[in-house]
């Protein structure tokens, strides 16, 4: 009798395993999308960390540019792909948290359909003239587009409906400039605008502007945030300019679908704390203008969260309605 006994809780056991069926494993290959296409500072940033990624997971990284809409394609992609480590997105704060908020259908819910791996830097905007540009601060560039606002009131935006053209709005509003965004396919193109002088301003990130700022080719003049930049000690915040409203600073994390196993996002999690501790990760990161730091799924969602709901109010406030 003991041993029928026996034989049956074995069979229910074996039964319920095949019910269940094979134990998932770790993909031998994880894709990053990049929202943006190559050459800009998010594609740069992602490269960086595939690369480091690949020893602490033991898998092979690879960084895929899903390019269009101002991240909104990637993001379309995350949702559609399996919850199964294999697919992750990289991005700042613009596919995650502003397309939601100035988009009727942007095709994906970032509550709903994805979940947060972790973050790992945060960074600021700022506004940067191009080497044309005879102006060589702020208020030299509001002078000058005062002048002829029709020819010089334009200003390149990485992405139309992003924080850089709700930047440039509130500036016209503020100065009583009609300046006008112009959007771009992502950082990239309209750095290279900019460089050609094609257009005098631009509006985007500090990884995006960074090199070129040092190289003399443009020149930053304002950033966004409570405080001066370490890498930019000479550019003063749009605070200090008479510009509040900006000190929110813009974040990067890697986001997985949902229903992503907890344990691998775990593991995901701690191997990126562990790639943006490295000396020579760590110092390429900050020398592209971004503050690093660490922060846990849940940190990462309450950031999203927080910084959803600010620029909420500014876009409210500026009068755009969802397209």
């Amino acid at each position: 009798m003991f041993l029928n006994l026996k034989r049956r809780t074995l069979g229910l056991a074996a039964a319920a395993l095949l019910l269940a069926g094979p134990a998932l494993a770790d993909p031998s290959t994880i894709k990053i999308m990049v929202g943006f296409p190559p050459g800009g500072g998010t594609d740069a940033i992602a490269r960086v960390l595939a690369e480091k990624l690949k020893d602490q997971l033991g898998a092979n990284v690879i960084v895929e540019n899903k390019a269009g809409a101002g991240g909104q394609l990637a993001a379309q992609a995350l949702k559609a792909a399996p919850a199964d480590g294999s697919v992750l997105f990289l991005s700042h704060d613009h596919s995650i948290s502003i397309l939601p908020l100035t988009l009727k259908n942007p095709g994906f819910d970032p509550a709903q359909d994805f979940v947060p791996v972790a973050g790992f830097a945060t960074f600021v905007n700022g506004l940067a003239l191009s080497g044309g540009t005879p102006a060589k601060s702020y208020k030299e560039y509001l002078a000058w587009v005062r002048e002829n606002v029709k020819a010089r009131g334009t200003v390149g935006v990485p992405a139309p409906a992003s924080t850089p053209e709700f930047l440039v709005k509130v500036m016209g509003q503020k100065n009583g400039l009609d300046l006008q965004a112009a959007p771009y396919r992502g950082s990239a193109p309209m750095m290279g605008d900019m460089l050609g002088n094609q257009i005098a301003a631009g509006v985007g990130s500090v990884p995006d502007f960074i090199e070129n700022h040092k190289a003399g080719k443009i020149r930053m003049v304002a950033v966004i945030g409570t405080k001066r930049q370490a890498i930019l000690p000479e550019v003063p915040t749009f605070a200090e300019l008479g510009l509040s409203g900006f000190e929110d600073l813009p974040y990067y994390g890697i986001f997985a679908p949902k229903g992503t196993p907890k344990a691998t996002l775990d593991r995901y999690s701690a191997a990126l704390a562990k790639v943006i501790a490295l000396p020579e990760v760590h110092e390429r990161l900050t020398a592209m203008g971004l503050s690093v730091g660490h922060m846990t799924s849940e940190q990462l969602g309450q950031r999203e969260r927080a910084y959803s709901e600010s620029w909420a109010r500014i876009i409210k406030a500026s009068g755009f309605q969802a397209q």
